[in-house]
């Protein structure tokens, strides 16, 4: 059997040699081979069984620019998000003290803070590899006493056969069991559900392929140029005899290239009658910038997060940049914020709340924006939708006297009031009226 130039025998057999396209043999080889070799195996042996692209974890993808940022990025944006617990009430929403109150917009814990605990949650529904983030709720005499963030990782899920869900948390260093939990008294938001309607799919696992290519792209380009941005070689021409003879030549072309590459006279001596030629493509030619700058977009399309966000503005303009902005928060932030919401709704207050409930303010996305924040406000106060001291609280600032009253515009009325109903037309000091026609009206 012939590949690539060379006789592929049985164990057993006398070896041949044959030559490249059927010239002069270029090296013996006594190949050993079993008897059911399948192709891969033989492609293997010889190193032609295609690229392996490198494993991806946790760890590995968050090396991916592209990817940490979208983790970061997401996770700390909904963490910022104010979230509250309300009560319905005939004069409106009323804020939920106490305890209650605390665990969920505060501090869920006596160890962490609102922000820290939500951040841990939302990482782990982005970048780890099970694609859920998991909070534990600890009850006393029944109700919500303090929720703790559990790594992903460590939960298993069961599901028995009708659909009720339980969470067994593993722990220590040996994996001991330390409790299960009925669902009732979890709060898991998954990325995507799977087909069992018990475990999930995350980002690193739909977007695997891309973070592979991504990994490997990033680290041909790192040997590259910690080469010097000299590519792998190839020297051609006659060649000693022997191995011995072929090392040593390696070696000193080696060695002369390390030198031009430190040294400010890039010329390499080489063997008369020898010349060394690249091995593999080029990276231009390889479209390597524009395959990374595509992995960008990728990863973007995994998270459904507009690739601005990742840094990339080679498609973005004034335009399109800005509904951008718009599609984040409409598309992407406020279905995460529900996802939170209904999960917390569901497990804080079982399925008959009683008018409670927990919702986040994506109003606090525009403090960046001062002068649209500011517009917004005064616009809700000039049209009776707030007080102006509504308005002061959502900005931040103390009440003040007369600002519980809702204002609107005088020039606005009730459609089809009167004309004597409507306010008399303002006069000069003089006493003349404005209006022309009302003194040609006098005079008549």
């Amino acid at each position: 059997m012939r590949l690539f130039g060379y006789e592929i025998r049985r164990a057993g057999e006398q070896p041949a040699a044959i030559g490249h396209n059927g010239g002069p043999p270029l090296e013996e080889r006594a190949i050993q081979i079993t008897q059911n070799a399948s192709r891969d195996e033989i492609l293997a042996f010889y190193g032609l069984d295609g690229a392996r692209l490198p494993t991806v974890s946790r760890h590995s993808a968050l090396r991916v620019p592209a990817f940490a940022a979208a983790v970061l990025f997401l996770s700390r944006t909904l963490a910022t998000l104010d979230l509250g617990a309300w009560r319905k009430a005939k004069e409106g929403p009323a804020a939920i003290g106490g305890r209650l109150g605390v665990i969920v917009s505060e501090a869920p814990n006596p160890e962490w803070s609102s922000y820290q605990a939500r951040v841990s949650f939302w990482q782990d529904v982005f970048s780890s590899r099970v694609g859920r983030g998991i909070m534990i709720i600890v009850r006393v005499n029944g109700q919500p006493y303090e929720l703790w963030p559990v790594r992903a990782d460590a939960v298993m899920v069961s599901i028995d056969a009708y659909g009720h869900r339980t969470y067994t948390v593993t722990g220590g260093r040996e994996g001991i069991i330390t409790r299960t939990y009925d669902a009732a008294d979890v709060i898991d938001v998954p990325f995507m559900l799977s087909d069992d309607m018990c475990t999930s799919t995350g980002p690193l696992n739909l977007g695997e392929k891309a973070l592979q290519l991504a990994i490997a792209m990033g680290d041909y380009g790192a040997n590259f140029f910690a080469g010097g941005g000299v590519p792998p070689l190839a020297l051609v021409g006659p060649l000693p005899e022997g191995r011995d003879g072929i090392t040593r030549a390696m070696n000193d072309v080696g060695r002369a290239i390390d030198v031009a590459r430190k040294s400010d006279k890039p010329i390499i001596p080489l063997p008369a009658g020898h010349e060394l030629k690249p091995i593999g493509f080029d990276p231009a030619k390889g479209q390597m910038t524009d395959a990374r700058r595509l992995q960008i977009e990728e990863i973007a399309r995994v998270f459904q997060l507009p690739p601005v966000f990742l840094q990339d503005l080679s498609k973005a303009t004034f335009s399109n940049a800005e509904q951008q902005d718009l599609h984040l928060v409409k598309h992407l932030v406020g279905q995460w914020a529900t996802a939170l919401e209904q999960e917390m709704n569901l497990k804080l207050f079982g399925q008959m709340r009683n008018g409670r409930y927990v919702r986040h303010n994506l109003d606090s996305l525009m403090r960046g924006d001062f002068k649209t924040r500011i517009e917004g406000l005064a616009r809700g106060v000039q049209t009776a939708l707030l007080t102006p001291n509504e308005g002061r609280a959502l900005d931040g600032r103390p009440a003040k006297p007369h600002g519980d009253d809702l204002l609107i515009q005088g020039a606005t009325v009730p459609l089809g009031t009167p004309p004597s109903a409507q306010p008399a037309p303002a006069t000069p000091n003089n006493g003349d009226a404005v209006d022309g026609n009302a003194s040609d009206a006098t005079d008549a």
